[in-house]
């Protein structure tokens, strides 16, 4: 299912994507685009949320707001972790303080019920947001190629099922913008490793001269490997390095990108 669905909310709160699956069932959530935030020099205009690649920190504070009222929590509430394209999935604790909770290493982040707001940074991996339909219970994961590789899709959702309802069938699940096949060229032990980890063989395009990866299908694939059903995966459309007007990428701006945030908030 690729279904788009924009944030009614005025420009002052910033442009933010939104998945038809998560939001027929009320979940509150959302994938920030470049518009409409606070940052005004290049490469981070103009709705840059990382606060570590060189952008005004006032500018990313205001920005933070914006996604927070866009999204109906408080700003400052989100949690957040230290990415580090690994296979960790950490739980987060109703008392935990969202701003130490950002030292702790990890790709994902479980968030029980009570409205407990879970982000990842993007900036060309791919977000997945899930949701459990029965507890509420909710997952932001970071999935690049290396986090893939190591399984932090099925960490995430063997922590969200021990947390919630311990049934795959109940599972949600919605896959944001990143960088898509079209562009996500990769070196033949890259491609090597990622045709390996997908229960997919057909992941791989091999007809130009370097191998490119269709991430999305790789992740589609383990989330049905894991019980979730492919009609309950929304992929929603985009590709992060190929639209500037609509996406900040690092593979096109390098390290001094602005990133996005993909965040969903508990029941």
């Amino acid at each position: 299912m690729e279904v788009r669905v924009l944030s009614s909310a005025p420009p002052s709160l910033g442009e933010v994507l939104r998945s038809g699956l998560l939001n027929a069932l009320g979940v509150r959530h959302g994938f920030n685009l470049r518009a409409g935030g606070a940052s005004t020099a290049a490469p981070y205009a103009s709705f840059n949320l990382g606060r570590a690649v060189g952008d005004d920190p006032a500018h990313v504070d205001e920005n933070h707001r914006r996604f927070a009222r866009a999204l109906g929590f408080e700003h400052g509430a989100l949690h957040e972790v230290s990415q580090v394209h690994g296979g960790v999935a950490l739980a987060i604790e109703r008392a935990a303080d969202p701003r130490a909770f950002r030292q702790r290493e990890a790709d994902a982040l479980v968030a029980p019920t009570g409205g407990v707001a879970a982000g990842v940074r993007i900036a060309d991996c791919a977000p997945v947001l899930l949701f459990d339909t029965d507890s509420g219970a909710a997952a932001a994961i970071h999935a690049g190629w290396r986090g893939t590789v190591a399984g932090v899709v099925e960490a995430a959702c063997a922590l969200l099922l021990g947390t919630g309802s311990g049934r795959a069938p109940a599972l949600r699940a919605a896959i944001f913008p990143h960088i898509r096949r079209c562009c996500f060229e990769v070196g033949d032990d890259v491609a090597a490793e990622l045709r390996a980890a997908s229960p997919d063989p057909d992941v791989v395009d091999r007809s130009r001269a370097r191998p490119h990866v269709d991430l999305a299908a790789i992740l589609v694939a383990k989330l049905d490997a894991l019980g979730i059903a492919r009609e309950h995966v929304d992929d929603v459309a985009g590709c992060t390095r190929c639209e500037p007007e609509r996406f900040f990428s690092y593979r096109r701006g390098g390290a001094q990108s602005g990133r996005h945030l993909c965040a969903i908030v508990s029941r």
